[in-house]
């Protein structure tokens, strides 16, 4: 999928598919897989916020994880409706995410 065909819609969709999957691999004792599941739904839901919010973000343009976790914050946790301890979450599920052992957690 381009980034150019990016809609709200699209990402909360895939948002919830994500994490229903998240749920599926936590239930079947796959933290890590779940982790992984887990992030990216927060990571497409923050993607449909900002699609949501019309902030002036060309979407096409974000290019990272990291990129896209800075315009949200910008945009939406520090200009906007997203309280603060809440947007960072989304940042801290990336380095939990990124963790190469995450059955530190069990």
């Amino acid at each position: 999928m381009s980034r150019e065909n990016l809609t709200f819609e699209i990402m909360i969709k895939k948002a919830e598919r994500a994490c229903r999957s998240a749920h599926t691999l936590l239930v079947d004792d796959d933290p890590d897989g779940a982790a992984n599941r887990a992030y990216y739904a927060m990571f497409d839901a923050a993607r449909a916020a900002l699609l949501a919010s019309n902030a002036p973000v060309n979407m096409a343009n974000i290019r990272s994880h990291v990129g896209l976790i800075c315009v949200f914050s910008e945009h939406l946790v520090e200009k906007g409706p997203i309280p603060e301890n809440i947007g960072s979450l989304l940042d801290e599920a990336r380095h939990l995410e990124n963790k190469p052992d995450r059955t530190v957690l069990r």
